[in-house]
């Protein structure tokens, strides 16, 4: 740790005062209006934020951090992480989504233990918080068994974050896991969708006519728990699924669809109109082939976005990352757009600052969150970011503040992270966090997995050769359903009778 001023607070003073105060920070407070103050006080008291002026009058014993040269934001929400496959890190970087099919759904992903599931959430939790995300939802879609379950949950737990649980398997149909004992009990033993806790529902239409998937609606109707789907995943999922969700009424406000990027203008319309959410992973569309990045299209559907870094098994798990790679894919397409017509784009459609928004206030709403977090109002929960870097020379001069969040900054320039008032990150450093531990899981997971791998295999994996007769057009094992044999392009659409 560097020397501290007499007047620098350490995490200790900050954890034992009665408030805290941000002084003179640029505020992006990411409210209706979207104010921003260019010197501004935010106080928290407990929990919340109690105010939020130019200048706020504290109470005694407030303690004080200098905010100056820096960007105080929101917390920011990230509504799609494969928490569990971050004990992989890079390990799939030159993947294709066939690749990462055959090796986490047919071959190897049935490998993982609960233990590598404890390990993989717990790493993926830490950095999350580290790299100024706040609020995580867990697409945890692995789940064979409850006891996998049970060890995700411990992990997240385990980190003073703010997380929902995403449960998923998808080794089995989700019209029978929904209905097991196993699962209703470890619903009601460990879902207590608290504030810091939420639950969702994490299943894949397969388009499948029979709509199999109903029960597991059912279920998470019953449940009163909200669904997140991939969506629109070429080849995997498609019109058809969307579609019969439609038709069946489970198509809510609540329901996420993550990716979304080979859908028809009737699926977007569907979704703008029964008020759904997207989840925008652009790396990872623009990288794997799901499609082509969603969000030019949700734009022109009115379709409210949210971003997700996906899986650090290929990517960097950084919101930054996602703010930039949304808005480079986004533009590029409009330019793209514009030059087949002949035309020029003279001013460009998205902001950086909407991009911000998509990163804050979008997942905040599409987690049902918004009177709890995703901006600095008081009232609201203090789940804080202060972006601030003295000792780099990219942080100065900061002329436009949304651009230099999204295209300027970076993880290493997290100064502050606070998620329900409590100081998880301060002046660079994590507080509280077990990096040893997390680092003697993760290599127990990694050594683990090479064993029983073999070295051949486990090398083999990082630029696998896909056998023919796994590549399939349905790789839901848990059902028979398969595409048209004549149309690989029709996406699941079943043969004509």
């Amino acid at each position: 740790m560097p020397d501290r001023s007499p007047t620098t607070p350490t995490p200790e003073e900050i954890a034992a005062a009665p408030a805290v105060v941000f002084r003179r920070g640029l505020v992006l407070t990411m409210d209706d209006a979207h104010t921003v103050l260019r010197s501004g006080d935010v106080l928290v008291v407990g929990d919340s934020i109690q105010a939020v002026a130019p200048h706020v009058e504290v109470p005694d014993g407030t303690v004080e951090v200098d905010a100056s040269g820096g960007i105080l934001m929101p917390g920011m929400i990230d509504t799609h992480r494969h928490m569990w496959q971050t004990a992989m890190r890079g390990y799939g970087a030159d993947w294709t989504l066939t690749q990462y099919f055959v090796w986490n759904y047919l071959e190897h992903g049935k490998k993982f233990r609960p233990e590598d599931y404890y390990a993989g959430n717990l790493l993926s939790a830490i950095e999350a918080v580290d790299s100024g995300v706040t609020t995580s939802v867990d697409w945890s879609h692995g789940l064979s068994t409850i006891e996998h379950a049970e060890a995700a949950v411990d992990a997240l737990e385990e980190v003073p974050g703010r997380f929902v649980l995403g449960y998923g398997n998808i080794h089995g149909a989700p019209w029978e896991w929904t209905a097991s004992p196993d699962f209703r009990s470890f619903v009601e033993r460990r879902m207590p969708r608290s504030e810091m806790l939420g639950f969702q529902l994490a299943f894949d239409v397969t388009g499948d006519p029979a709509f199999p998937e109903k029960a597991a609606f059912e279920a998470a109707r019953e449940l009163g728990a909200p669904v997140t789907t991939h969506a629109g995943v070429w080849g995997a999922t498609n019109d058809n699924g969307i579609r019969l969700m439609h038709e069946h009424g489970f198509m809510t406000p609540e329901t996420v669809y993550v990716h979304a990027a080979t859908l028809s203008d009737d699926s977007y319309h569907r979704i703008a109109a029964t008020g759904g959410h997207a989840s925008v992973s652009a790396e990872s569309e623009a990288s794997c082939g799901q499609g082509y990045p969603s969000s030019w299209a949700l734009r022109r559907h009115g379709i409210p976005i949210s971003l997700s870094v996906d899986t650090s098994v290929w990517w960097s798990a950084d919101a930054f990352a996602a703010m930039r790679a949304t808005l480079s894919s986004d533009r590029t397409r409009e330019h793209f757009e514009a030059h087949a017509k002949g035309d020029t784009v003279t001013h460009i459609a998205l902001r950086a600052e909407d991009v911000v928004e998509y990163a804050t206030r979008g997942g905040a709403r599409a987690l049902g969150l918004d009177g709890i977090v995703g901006s600095i109002e008081p009232g609201k929960r203090a789940d804080l970011v202060l972006i601030k870097n003295d000792e780099s020379p990219a942080m100065f001069p900061i002329v436009n503040p949304y651009g230099h969040v999204v295209l300027q900054a970076q993880r290493g320039d997290v100064h502050t992270v606070l998620v329900n008032g409590r100081v998880l990150k301060y002046d660079g450093h994590l507080v509280g966090a077990d990096l040893p531990k997390t680092r003697q899981a993760i290599e127990g997971t990694v050594e683990y997995l090479r064993g029983t791998l073999g070295e051949e295999e486990w090398a083999a994996g990082m630029h696998p050769d896909i056998p023919e007769s796994k590549v399939l057009d349905n790789p839901y094992t848990y059902t028979d359903y398969r595409n048209a044999p004549d149309d690989p392009a029709s996406a699941n659409t079943p043969p004509e009778k």
